[in-house]
């Protein structure tokens, strides 16, 4: 039997993409779907479209407003249960270079990527610790383990929630919760968010990904880098190689430091 079977789960960005994805596949595991998301016409769809498959939420939910999250997480307790499973989706790209940036650019990615991720995990890990069970899915992405140009907000973003989301897992284990914490980092992956994207590294079908994360999930994985080898290639070469000599195999070798030349994002 699925670890989803009968399990509530709570997905944010859940009304599109891999989030939407993610959800149906919960769904015909048998597990019970709370969606958040800040398009509510989206959330409408999404709920009278997987509804089909078993029993959606759907809540409205600016992520980055943390008395949004806390309202929200207040709903869900009283109204619905306790959250079994958490995956924090949500994400945004601005796709400028740093100077390009206003002050809201900075803020809106810091607070959607990296603090709301903490802050919506703050509002469910307690009750996960009191039952000693649970588990917390965070996306972050590859581009938390590689600089790259037209990125700097968007990779400061991931890095620090690659950092928070592992250091969480080594807390719950040097506490003996049983909560378990997985990491994903993907490549690109082919949902519209970045759009515009030209890569020689292939750039990954979203039903893949979904896929992956949720065995990454039923298998208590720690890590989850799709796809694997550009984890490995990467981080053997800032290992190995000095500086420049890394920036030329990533830039000219990968092709990585061009890829958001040609980034136009979400229409």
């Amino acid at each position: 039997m699925s670890k989803i079977n009968n399990k509530l789960v709570l997905i944010t960005g859940g009304a599109a993409g891999i989030g939407k994805i993610m959800g149906r596949i919960v769904l015909e595991k048998g597990g019970r779907l709370i969606i958040w998301d800040i398009n509510q016409e989206k959330i409408n769809e999404t709920v009278i479209e997987l509804s089909k498959l078993g029993k959606v939420n759907g809540f409205k939910v600016d992520v980055s407003n943390t008395k949004m999250v806390k309202e929200a997480a207040a709903k869900v307790k009283s109204e619905i249960g306790k959250i079994d499973i958490l995956i924090n989706n949500a994400g945004i790209v601005v796709g400028k270079y740093f100077h390009e940036h206003s002050e809201q650019d900075i803020l809106r990615t810091m607070n959607i990527n990296t603090n709301a991720p903490m802050f919506i995990t703050q509002e469910f890990l307690g009750d996960m610790m009191t039952r000693n069970s649970g588990h917390i899915c965070n996306i972050a992405s590859t581009a938390g383990i590689i600089s790259n140009p037209r990125m700097s907000v968007y990779a400061a973003s991931k890095w620090a929630a690659l950092g928070w989301s592992d250091s969480l897992r080594l807390e719950m284990e040097q506490l003996k919760k049983s909560v378990k914490v997985t990491t994903i980092l993907p490549y690109y992956i082919n949902t519209g968010m970045f759009d515009g994207v030209k890569s020689r590294i292939p750039i990954l079908e979203p039903e893949v990904v979904a896929k992956q994360i949720i065995t990454a999930l039923e298998k208590n994985k720690i890590m989850l880098t799709t796809p694997s080898w550009v984890y490995r290639i990467t981080r053997f070469g800032q290992a190995v190689m000095p500086i420049r000599l890394f920036d030329w195999f990533a830039g000219s070798v990968l092709g990585i430091y061009d890829t958001m030349n040609h980034f136009e994002g979400h229409k």
